[in-house]
């Protein structure tokens, strides 16, 4: 592990949070969070990235407001007001700060429950990333009224590797639904894909919050490691400049 620097800054106006190895990092994963915004769980997903060697930038889907202080309720109800496009407008805005003044070579993108979603359709619509990948990603049979972009739709025009880490008692994405997102993804036409699925595990269960059941916390001891090391591996893959040198 790097040693690393991490800190609240502010690009573009936009509130987020930055972790990095000691010394220069050529590649990065921008983190889309789940419904805690950038709470203590999401800080240390991005602590854990930047001592694996590269950059991590969390978009704050709340401007400031996480689980640190806010209940549930108000998350939700935030959560429920979230604008696709406008979402994803502040998304774009982060990589170019990663690929402009953090001057990285190379970026992909993970993302938790609702940022899993978003992480499949940035990566549709982004062809600078260098990977994309999703924890159990919340994409509902009933689609909620604010989203507005098909999340599986969107998932055929992705070009990156892409893994989906996906819960096997999932209350969210019905088993339907997944075999749709599998079945697209296996299809198209450039772009690795690694799917996982973790058998008894339940929505959300990468969350420390969930981890009293032992099935949880299986699912996410062996999906993390793995996880970063599909990061650094796409991530290098994906430095035109033919690999990164190590940090820290």
């Amino acid at each position: 592990m790097n040693d690393i620097e991490a800190e609240r800054i502010t690009v573009g106006g936009l509130s987020a949070f930055f972790a990095r190895p000691l010394g220069r990092s050529r590649g990065g994963m921008l983190l889309l969070p789940m419904i805690t915004g950038i709470g203590a769980q999401v800080r240390e997903y991005a602590e854990d990235i930047a001592g694996a060697g590269l950059t991590a930038l969390v978009w704050d889907p709340f401007d400031g407001v996480s689980d640190d202080d806010a209940p549930r309720e108000r998350l939700a109800e935030l959560m429920n007001g979230l604008d696709d496009e406008a979402c994803l407008a502040e998304m774009r805005t982060l990589l170019d700060h990663m690929f402009g003044e953090l001057e990285l070579e190379a970026v992909g993108v993970i993302g938790w429950c609702l940022g899993g979603r978003y992480a499949l359709i940035l990566g549709s619509r982004d062809d600078r990333l260098a990977n994309v990948v999703a924890y159990h990603p919340s994409i509902h049979d009933r689609t909620p009224p604010n989203h507005t972009v098909d999340a599986v739709d969107s998932a055929a025009r992705i070009a990156a590797p892409v893994m989906v880490l996906h819960a096997g008692a999932d209350t969210v994405m019905s088993p339907a639904t997944f075999g749709r997102l599998q079945s697209t993804l296996q299809n198209r036409e450039s772009g690795a894909t690694v799917v996982h699925r973790y058998p008894g595990a339940e929505h959300g269960f990468s969350t420390r919050a969930r981890h009293t059941n032992p099935v949880n916390a299986a699912a996410y001891a062996v999906s993390w490691p793995q996880v970063l090391a599909f990061a650094a591996a796409t991530v290098r893959a994906g430095d035109t400049r033919g690999g990164l040198r190590p940090s820290g």
